[in-house]
């Protein structure tokens, strides 16, 4: 099961994607973790990305999904979707959309993760809570526009996992025991 993990920055996406691999490895499976390429990128680059950067990451997302392992459960933090939205948000960029939400497609679930925790900065990425709740209002929008469902994950810690194993049981049938 492909599972994608979206969300506005500093909403847990990658506690959340490691929490749930470490939960599900062996649950019928093995569990992999596709981390996030802006995070990386930025890492890399020492910045965030102007606006003609925005596509290639995008497209290194969506090449880390497509080359990942076979595997029971792919955890996907962040999608090519997260990127059209920031680029519709931070450079009024439109053009992602189309390829994001047909790369949308190939998640059996999306997780939505919800600005309910702290806001924290940790450097290149980090907007403020203004922004936060900006991406996240959009990027429901957008989910509803193209009838994408999703399932959202609020609570702190074993909570909010157990939240999301909540969600991802009732979109795969019966787990065993995790």
């Amino acid at each position: 099961m492909k599972i994608a993990i979206l969300g506005a920055e500093c909403t847990g996406k990658t506690t959340l994607a490691q929490a749930l691999t470490t939960a599900l490895d062996g649950c019928g499976g093995r569990a992999e973790w596709v981390p996030e390429a802006l995070r990386d990128w930025c890492r890399q680059n020492g910045r965030t990305p102007h606006a003609h950067e925005q596509n290639a990451i995008a497209m290194t997302q969506a090449g880390r999904v497509e080359t990942s392992a076979a595997v029971a459960w792919l955890l996907v933090d962040t999608t090519p979707l997260m990127t059209a939205v920031y680029s519709d948000l931070l450079f009024k960029d439109v053009s992602l959309y189309p390829f994001a939400l047909a790369h949308h497609t190939c998640f059996e679930l999306t997780l939505l993760t919800s600005p309910d925790l702290p806001w924290v900065p940790d450097g290149l990425q980090r907007d403020g809570a203004q922004a936060q709740r900006a991406v996240d209002a959009r990027l429901r929008e957008v989910l509803h526009q193209h009838a994408l469902p999703y399932g959202v994950v609020s609570g702190q810690g074993a909570a909010r996992t157990a939240a999301a194993l909540a969600l991802i049981q009732g979109n795969a049938g019966n787990l065993a025991s995790y």
